[in-house]
């Protein structure tokens, strides 16, 4: 999917976009899955008691999200940047409310995995405008360059990553680029390129999944096996526990796999000095 001179730029700068992923009937249709799915998640009381989060690796809960990160068009490009052996290693559904003052501070995605070496692609994939004006990704051009940063927690309310993490580094944030995007597109963007989105300003919400794929030759560095969805190819290494694709949606054998691997995920997590008072 990708010529030589594009695969140069992502390398170069960090990203690339915008890719058409599937069209923007399907794209409504997947919004209309993610509406629903979110509406029907546990709540913040009922996920203290041990309920199961939908918006975290929704792919080992529903049909729809397994679809959605094996989309030929998707796996193309990372394909392209990665090699043909691919896992899906985490997904996060992103929901901006219209008008919300909700905003996802400026961060580096590969600070809280703990994955070695640095080759996790996140795919962003747009299933309404994303815009300047309902809140896009924007990017600092070149910055995955510099390595991994420190980042510090603050904890305000309107911030939505889980503690507010956010790099504690010299960057010109005015050179950032913001990640335009249409229903059924996608970006592509490096582990370690530091990104933020603002609030929402528009008049429709902002509604996107971001998907990490990681080649079958990364590992997880820390003592916890970890567990990651094959989706493309063959795995050699065996560096992660294979994740099984649900058969239907929230059967009981998917709803098992998903608190296996986010259990196991947190418990990673802890392990990870910049992760550390997470949960």
């Amino acid at each position: 999917m990708l010529d030589e001179a594009s695969v140069g730029l992502y390398h170069d700068q960090g990203y690339l976009f915008p890719f058409r992923a599937f069209s923007t009937e399907r794209a409504a249709a997947y919004r209309a899955d993610v509406e629903r799915t979110c509406a029907e998640s546990p709540g913040s009381a009922e996920a203290a008691l041990g309920a199961v989060s939908y918006r975290v690796k929704p792919y080992l809960l529903f049909t729809w999200a397994a679809r959605m990160v094996r989309e030929t068009a998707i796996l193309d490009a990372v394909q392209d940047l990665i090699g043909p052996d691919i896992m899906v290693f985490h997904t996060t559904m992103w929901w901006k409310k219209t008008k919300s003052p909700n905003r996802v501070p400026w961060h580096q995605d590969g600070t809280y995995f703990g994955l070695a070496p640095f080759e996790h692609v996140t795919a962003w994939v747009a299933l309404s405008p994303s815009n300047t004006g309902t809140g896009c990704v924007r990017i600092v051009p070149g910055s995955h360059r510099s390595g991994q940063m420190p980042h510090a927690d603050h904890r305000e309310p309107s911030l939505m990553l889980s503690r507010g993490q956010t790099v504690v580094a010299d960057i010109d944030y005015q050179s950032a680029k913001p990640i335009v995007l249409l229903p059924g597109e996608f970006s592509l963007h490096h582990t370690l390129a530091v990104h933020a989105s603002d609030p929402n300003t528009g008049d429709d919400d902002r509604i996107g999944i971001g998907i990490s794929y990681i080649p079958t030759r990364v590992r997880h560095v820390g003592p916890t096996r970890l567990s990651a969805t094959l989706v493309r190819g063959q795995d050699s290494y065996g560096h992660f526990d294979l994740e099984p694709a649900p058969v239907t949606d929230l059967d009981p054998a998917a709803i098992a796999a998903h608190r296996d691997s986010d259990a196991r995920f947190w418990q990673a997590s802890r392990s990870i000095p910049e992760m550390a008072g997470m949960h």
